[in-house]
């Protein structure tokens, strides 16, 4: 038996990120847009348990998740995992955490759904903060430290991400919001209401991509200058808005339609087009 999942990128149309707790973790508000950018994920039998990955070097977090998965369900026969990376790789677009959800939902679905939704978000909490925004991949607003999620409805958007040549470690990047903050080079968290999010999602496209806001964007751009360059020249194509995803590195610009980010993106060497997804 075998289980295709879609592994669906996201990117921070809204990121706001609170103080730093002690541990290392923030509590964060966001807007999650679900796109249509996705990996696949074939979940099946096999001799023993694996992962394949091409391109995709080191441990993966869909092993991580496989094995969560049968800690919490004894009886799994083994699996093999295979991905086919659509989404690239350390680029702040939530791949790496929708193959683990997408793992979790085909060995469920393999097991005959022994786990309620519920029971996957809490596994998934334990993987990684953008994990169980996955378990049920849409738009969603997203608190605490990630294990919050609340579906949301979205307009309908073109994007471009412009994926840039090396990763950003996220770790570094929230050291660096809480060096900035503490030697007031930042603003100080923003505050962690959600309501004005939700409401903000239910705008038409012009209202919200005015409304995009990133706390991470200045640590980012100031750990790797060359983003602001890659911003404007983002923003001097038409985009609505441009912003960096998550911790970055990738950018991206919201457009009304199709046309005009394919447009924009010709011009920029190794942009991609994707859209919101119908969710």
């Amino acid at each position: 038996m075998k289980v295709t999942e879609h592994a669906y990128a996201k990117v921070n149309l809204v990121l706001r990120v609170g103080p730093s707790r002690g541990n290392g973790l923030h509590r964060v508000c966001s807007i999650f847009a679900s796109l249509e950018l996705a990996d696949v994920v074939t979940v099946e039998a096999a001799g023993q348990d694996g992962v394949m990955c091409p391109g995709v070097e080191g441990r993966n977090l869909a092993s991580d998740a496989l094995s969560a998965f049968r800690a919490a369900v004894p009886g799994l026969p083994p699996l093999k995992v295979t991905i086919e990376k659509r989404i690239p790789v350390a680029a702040g677009l939530g791949g790496g955490s929708a193959d683990a959800a997408a793992v979790l939902r085909a060995a469920n679905g393999l097991s005959g759904g022994r786990l309620g939704p519920d029971e996957l978000r809490r596994l998934a909490a334990g993987l990684g903060s953008d994990v169980p925004s996955q378990v049920e991949p849409g738009h969603a607003l997203v608190g605490g430290t990630g294990e919050e999620v609340a579906p949301l409805r979205l307009p309908w958007m073109a994007l471009v991400l412009l994926p840039q040549r090396d990763g950003l470690s996220t770790a570094r990047v929230f050291a660096e919001l809480d060096r900035l903050r503490a030697d007031s080079a930042a603003p100080p968290p923003s505050p962690l209401d959600p309501e004005p999010l939700r409401r903000l999602a239910g705008a038409p496209l012009a209202e919200l991509a005015r409304g995009l806001h990133n706390d991470l964007e200045p640590a980012a751009t100031e750990l790797r200058p060359e983003l602001a360059q890659a911003l404007e020249r983002l923003r001097g194509t038409g985009a609505l808005a441009t912003q960096v995803t998550g911790s970055g590195p990738t950018i991206f610009g919201l457009f009304h339609d199709r046309p005009a980010a394919e447009a924009a993106a010709a011009e920029l060497p190794g942009a991609i087009v994707t859209q919101a997804r119908a969710c």
